[in-house]
């Protein structure tokens, strides 16, 4: 549901850090005129021009304040020999399939090394960073500014918010602070301070950019956008105002080429508080699950449904005796509010009801043939995200197969589409579930809005503005009734791949 977008990077290998130019003023030399008649200027000691107000001179003081409690981590785990032997140069490296132990052909299991960046977020000994820092870590040793080496051992790690809490022995440490209240506002300073190519103790500064990035990583956190250069090593380091206070956790980069463009994300500081203090009392982390599939609902889509600049999530499918489905939810609902918290994509409603215990009541505002309503759903508890993904992995659905020596269902072209009804020879040929019910695709019209939306042979098409087709006709009957209707384009319900979705497309004249 969330692809990830070209250019991000995650991992301590390109960590993050965040920050830009950090002085307003200073060092700046103005020209004098010549009292000697040489020609030759003197160079001021006076500032060009006067920084603006609540800008600071120096990040000196700040820095001195907040950077005993940063912390650099370095990781010793197990090396995946296949990847390994991926990279230029090491093609050649044994990969143990022979004795299938993961071992690299001498029966020692290969290292890698890593670094990344943390904080001490209480004197006896919590520290935060990034659950890809630690992810798999055998060894897990910190360094703190005075040289101190402690070695450090994981409290708990969530992956759907790339957020861990690691612990070393000790009392008494150096700590910051979360800031839950008092939020920066979009052009505020900040420093980050951090580990970049394991220079433990590094100072950058810069603005915020922006608030509510949705970088296509995870569904959870609306991410902080910093100006800043950013550079590996750096994840897991904290983001602070220049009151230092921990205002977010860095945690991702933009960039294009794999180096720094300036462009870095953090996670903010209220959400890292809340999962750090689940993950320090119990190690896990529990959310609110509806058992639905959805996706955003578009302008696209809401044209096509006279529904004119609605924003919201589409529900494609439901989880048979999931919450959703209990509670009376459809496919097609559009839903845009959550206990009356305003939705308007995808992202927006899984972090909505994600915030719900297992047992709560969601209030869903929701749109179903073009009339609101509210429908109500206990909530569940989200299973594991490696649950839900092999719940909903390839081979659960169609897939185009051999065709049979039957003869071939009668064809109705529609939007460009030939379509066929589901008999049991189409059933077989595209092996399609018993419960799939609509029409197939057998071709498409090479210049149709279809086939450049990406439909494709073998797919579904089960609905057509929210009402099921069974056959060609019928499909043919609705998208005629759309076009007298003066509009133009309808919303197709469609299985692909076993998975269902929605897509506007437009109506051929």
């Amino acid at each position: 549901m969330t692809a990830r977008k070209t250019g991000l990077i995650m991992g301590a290998i390109a960590g993050i850090s965040v920050a830009a130019a950090a002085m307003a003023g200073v060092g700046l030399r103005g020209p004098a005129n010549a009292a000697d008649g040489t020609g030759f200027q003197r160079i001021s000691t006076a500032p060009m021009f006067a920084p603006p107000p609540g800008a600071p001179m120096s990040f000196a003081d700040i820095f001195e304040q907040v950077s005993p409690a940063v912390v650099s981590i370095d990781v010793v785990s197990k090396a995946d020999v296949s990847q390994l032997r991926k990279v230029p140069g090491l093609e050649g490296l044994p990969d143990g399939s022979g004795g299938g132990d993961g071992t690299d052909g001498s029966g020692r299991t290969p290292k890698q090394q890593s670094s990344g960046s943390g904080f001490f977020i209480s004197p006896d000994g919590f520290i935060v960073t990034n659950n890809h820092v630690v992810e798999g870590a055998e060894d897990i040793k910190v360094i703190m500014k005075d040289g101190r080496e402690l070695k450090a051992t994981v409290v708990g790690r969530d992956e759907s918010t790339d957020l861990a809490v690691i612990k070393v022995e000790g009392k008494n440490f150096p700590y910051v602070s979360f800031e839950n209240s008092a939020k920066p506002r979009v052009g505020d300073w900040v420093i980050a301070v951090g580990n970049p190519f394991g220079l433990g103790g590094t100072a950058t500064a810069g603005i915020i950019s922006a608030y509510g990035r949705d970088i296509g990583d995870t569904a959870f956190v609306d991410y902080i956008q910093i100006d800043a250069p950013i550079n590996r090593g750096n994840s897991g380091g904290p983001t602070f105002d220049v009151y230092g206070r921990v205002i977010g956790v860095n945690s991702a980069i933009f960039s294009p080429s794999g180096g720094s463009v300036g462009i870095g994300f953090a996670i903010p500081a209220d959400i890292a508080d809340n999962i750090t203090k689940q993950l320090i009392n119990g190690g896990k982390i529990t959310r609110g699950y509806m058992g639905a599939t959805i996706q955003n609902f578009t302008s696209d889509m809401a044209d096509a449904r006279g529904l004119g600049d609605l924003k919201g999530a589409i529900v494609t499918d439901l989880a048979p005796g999931g919450p959703a489905a209990k509670g009376g939810l459809l496919p097609g609902d559009v839903v845009v509010a959550v206990n009356g918290v305003k939705v308007t994509t995808s992202s927006e409603l899984t972090r909505q009801v994600a915030k719900a215990a297992p047992g709560d009541v969601l209030h869903l505002d929701i749109f179903r043939d073009d009339a609101r309503r509210t429908v109500d759903v206990k909530s569940g508890m989200r299973p594991a995200e490696k649950d839900l993904a092999a719940n909903g992995g390839d081979g659960s659905g169609a897939q185009p197969g051999g065709t049979p020596s039957a003869p071939a269902a009668p064809k109705t072209v529609v939007l460009g589409l030939a379509m066929v009804a589901i008999d049991p020879t189409v059933r077989q040929r595209y092996q399609l579930q018993d419960e799939v019910r609509g029409v197939v695709i057998e071709g498409l019209q090479g210049d149709s809005d279809a086939a450049d939306k990406g439909l494709s042979r073998g797919d579904v098409i089960s609905s057509i503005n929210n009402r099921p087709v069974n056959s060609p006709a019928e499909a043919a009957a609705v998208v005629d009734a759309a076009k007298k209707a003066g509009k133009t384009s309808v919303l197709l319900g469609f299985i692909h791949g076993g998975r269902s979705g929605f897509l506007a497309v437009k109506i051929t004249p």
